[in-house]
């Protein structure tokens, strides 16, 4: 059984709002649930951030360009133009 804490959080209108639409749209069961899930997704990424830079600070840190450069030779990988990030 999952329990529960109320807390009160200040929230941006916008954000506020588009908790209450999604409610509206019926993919959530409240605002309450709906910022609960958002939470524990943002929880998993921290968790998963800490344990990525616990793996390369072990390993040596992240690949230098050229570590980089040998491991895409040796992984027949192209070198593919940059990507373009979306349009928000």
């Amino acid at each position: 059984m999952t329990t529960t804490q109320k807390i009160a959080v200040s929230l941006p209108k916008h954000v506020a709002e588009g908790a209450r639409r999604a409610v509206r749209r019926g993919r959530a069961k409240s605002v309450s649930a709906y910022v609960a899930d958002a939470l524990e997704e943002k929880v998993k990424l921290d968790d998963l951030s800490l344990l990525l830079d616990e793996m390369l600070t072990a390993s040596g840190g992240p690949l230098k360009a050229a570590e980089r450069r040998e491991a895409d030779r040796a992984l027949g990988v192209s070198k593919q133009a940059p990507r373009r990030k979306r349009a928000q």
